[in-house]
């Protein structure tokens, strides 16, 4: 499962928001179930910057969320966050060997 968060960011802010995305990303890798994550910010819009996690599970991921630790260090990057939808259910992974096509969670 992959979870991209997108934010937008006024540029007399970017220091703060890339220590305190630092912080949130920090907190999340260390929860269980947590593969990997990124912090990045656009090459053509640099107020634009996002939070990249990759979780084994759907479940992994609420329970990292309900984390208190995560509560406390992440929750001071939602305040910039884009209302839209962030997480994503892989169903094609590339890798050094090929594709790989992956089921669907969702029940249908």
């Amino acid at each position: 499962m992959v979870v991209v968060t997108r934010y937008v960011v006024p540029a007399d802010e970017a220091a703060v928001f890339h220590e305190r995305a630092r912080e949130a990303l920090d907190a999340l890798r260390l929860q269980p179930g947590c593969r990997r994550g990124h912090v990045g910010r656009s090459m053509d819009e640099p107020e634009r910057w996002l939070l990249q996690t990759e979780w084994d599970t759907v479940g992994a991921y609420r329970r990292g969320l309900s984390s208190y630790d995560v509560k406390v260090r992440a929750v001071p990057v939602m305040y910039h966050a884009i209302d839209e939808p962030t997480a994503y259910e892989a169903l094609v992974e590339a890798g050094p060997t090929g594709l790989v096509d992956r089921l669907s969670d969702r029940a249908g």
